[in-house]
């Protein structure tokens, strides 16, 4: 069952409202996390808690649940050079940004020579969020893994 400290091995298929395909997992590797350490989203995790290995689930996340609504407040001013992702950037491409709260995904608005004006709301602000889940695996997080913080997937650690 899934609890605290549990890590989880899933695939997701992630859908907004319209069943437009937005990220799935299901023809790649699985997703692993450690329940209860917010590398998912909080209503993910309550949702899943409780459940175990071969669960199926359907979720539906309203923007407040997921990544909150647009502010329009949310427009800056970045040098080019900071943006990561890409060679040759243009208006609506995605980049990511360092910052002192670390990586954060950013939206081009207009782009300059040495400058860029970008949208720091999240790509996905304001969409409803549809998720179909399949639990693979569970089990008691090691030693390792909560002194870490996270899970290692295939009993390996990437650091």
């Amino acid at each position: 069952m899934i609890t605290a400290n549990t890590v989880v091995e899933l695939h997701y298929r992630m859908t907004d409202t319209d069943d437009q395909l937005i990220e799935s997992t299901f023809d790649g590797e699985p997703v692993f996390y450690m329940h209860g350490k917010n590398q998912m989203l909080a209503a993910f995790e309550t949702a899943l808690s409780g459940h175990a290995a071969g669960d199926e689930l359907l979720l539906t996340l309203t923007p407040e649940q997921a990544y909150g609504q647009p502010r329009s407040d949310a427009l800056q001013r970045v040098p080019v050079k900071h943006l990561q992702g890409a060679k040759r950037w243009r208006a609506g491409m995605t980049a990511e940004v360092q910052t002192e709260h670390g990586p954060r995904k950013v939206t081009l608005v207009k782009v300059g020579k040495f400058m860029a004006d970008v949208d720091t709301n999240h790509p996905l602000a304001g969409k409803t969020l549809n998720f179909q889940v399949s639990i693979l695996s569970t089990r008691a997080a090691t030693a390792e893994e909560l002194a870490h913080g996270h899970a290692h997937a295939g009993g390996h650690c990437g650091h």
